[in-house]
């Protein structure tokens, strides 16, 4: 394979045509040009220079390599160029949450993408367990989730705060036990989970899920909240989630006494460079979730 840089060194000599002020261009000394020649020549087994004195032409061989050589050099510099630029607002950045910040986080992404174009945003839903391995895989390049990875390629840090709310139709203004009983269950995904969470630290009856009526299910985390609207039932839901529910009048969340909440993790690989598109998609993401927090605390 041929040395880039004798390969450079030559380009150089032939352009300017004179050894001692191509060693001037390059800060080398005039037997170190003359040496990176010779390399190549050695290398390639044929005379590149016609020496004349100390004047020269080129060879055949010198010839087809200058040509060609040129193109690779100038690949070269542009790769270089392209490397270090890391552009803050243009490429792919790859991005998996769960459903319930997704509802809140993709939108106000597609916003930061309209303001900068050439920044492209590729965002899926998934639960907690995959999106671990996806970051590991270097399948995307931020995660978010609800629980600490036990995966060392996973580096996780604490961004924000996702209270868990009960979720009633708006006839219900200040819930009881029997109410929920009798409303039933609009059940989801994590629906066992956050309701024995919620539920639990409010209602000294609470259990465990199985007293709860089921009265529907749905795994889209953008339709969950239909049946309630509809006065189906209850649910219990991340407020996120929550926010993002386009008929907040036909639903009533409620803040109860003993507040519950998930914390959410960013995470992204441990051993990778982050590059500066991802960081502005991370200061973006901070932004979103920290001015949601201070809504939250105001309510």
């Amino acid at each position: 394979m041929i040395n880039p840089t004798w390969l450079r060194t030559f380009c150089t000599l032939v352009e300017i045509g004179h050894f001692t002020r191509t060693a001037e261009s390059l800060h080398m000394t005039q037997s170190g040009v003359s040496q990176h020649v010779r390399k190549l020549e050695a290398q390639l087994g044929q005379p590149l220079l016609i020496r004349q004195g100390k004047s020269f032409t080129l060879s055949s061989t010198g010839d087809r390599l200058y040509k060609e050589g040129q193109k690779l050099i100038l690949s070269l510099n542009d790769l270089e160029k392209r490397l270090g630029l890391d552009p803050s607002h243009e490429g792919t950045v790859k991005l998996a949450s769960p459903g319930s910040v997704g509802l809140k986080l993709y939108p106000h992404l597609l916003h930061l993408q309209k303001r900068h174009p050439k920044l492209v945003i590729e965002y899926r839903f998934a639960p907690n367990s995959e999106i671990e391995k996806l970051i590991a895989d270097h399948k995307v390049d931020i995660g978010l989730m609800t629980c600490l990875s036990k995966l060392g390629e996973v580096n996780l840090k604490p961004i924000a705060e996702d209270e868990l709310l009960l979720v009633t139709p708006p006839a219900i203004i200040a819930p009881n036990w029997g109410q929920l009983l009798a409303l039933g269950f609009i059940d989801h995904p994590d629906g066992p989970h956050h309701a024995a969470q919620l539920l639990s630290a409010n209602f000294p009856e609470f259990q465990n899920s199985s007293q709860l009526t089921i009265s529907g299910f749905s795994n889209q985390i953008n339709l969950i909240l239909e049946p309630v609207s509809m006065g189906l039932g209850f649910t219990v839901l991340p407020s996120h989630a929550v926010g993002a529910f386009k008929d907040s009048s036909k639903i009533k969340a409620h803040r109860l006494s003993n507040r519950v909440s998930e914390t959410l993790y960013l995470g992204v690989h441990a051993n990778r460079f982050t590059e500066n598109k991802v960081k502005t998609v991370i200061s973006e993401i901070k932004k979103c979730l920290q001015d949601r927090l201070e809504e939250e605390k105001k309510a």
